[in-house]
């Protein structure tokens, strides 16, 4: 039947719950781009027919084929916009480093923010995933929620991050631990 493998790419994301992702469903999409061709070439086929030889019963079927077409088109698209959400939550979550189990169910072209952030701001690169607010100063005082261990800043120094101490330490150095729950941001 049409549409079916296109329905099933929803559904898939459908089962699994927010923060979750699945597996990028390559064949799944790759079976939905055939049968769309498929369903264009016979559209083509059937138009040039009613055109040529005035079968004008086949406009129906090419109406049908053509909103099959359609309906592929808006599922391949809120498949990928969903997944897309999805991934920029855990690009927030996380930082530009995702965890293995999340890395793994990433297509080739979901993993290029990586490359992109290090095509940016010379050697060491750019992280664009830091800032989630652009911030009022460089430096802020955050208090330790649990045991990390040693924590190397740029200038070398090396800060032993202890459960209810308290740093003085960069901002975007900080955010990532901020957002996982290790550091919290002290407003003074």
């Amino acid at each position: 039947m049409f549409c079916e493998k296109a329905i099933e790419l929803i559904r898939e994301l459908q089962r699994m719950g927010d923060g979750q992702l699945p597996a990028f469903n390559e064949d799944g999409i790759r079976q939905v781009l055939e049968e769309m061709k498929a369903l264009y070439e016979q559209n083509q086929s059937d138009v040039n027919e009613a055109k040529s030889e005035g079968r004008s019963e086949l406009i129906p079927t090419i109406k049908f084929r053509h909103c099959c077409l359609l309906r592929n088109q808006r599922c391949i698209a809120a498949y990928l916009y969903d997944r897309l959400l999805r991934i920029r939550a855990l690009r927030w979550e996380y930082g530009s480093v995702l965890p293995t189990n999340i890395r793994f169910h990433l297509c080739a072209e979901e993993k290029s923010l990586a490359t992109f952030m290090r095509s940016l701001g010379g050697e060491e690169g750019l992280d664009i995933t830091q800032d989630v607010k652009p911030p009022k100063s460089l430096y802020i005082e955050v208090r330790c929620l649990k045991d990390h261990g040693e924590f190397e800043i740029d200038d070398g120094t090396i800060i032993l991050l202890k459960k209810n101490s308290q740093h003085f330490l960069p901002r975007w150095k900080c955010e990532q631990l901020i957002r996982q729950g290790v550091l919290e941001h002290v407003m003074s």
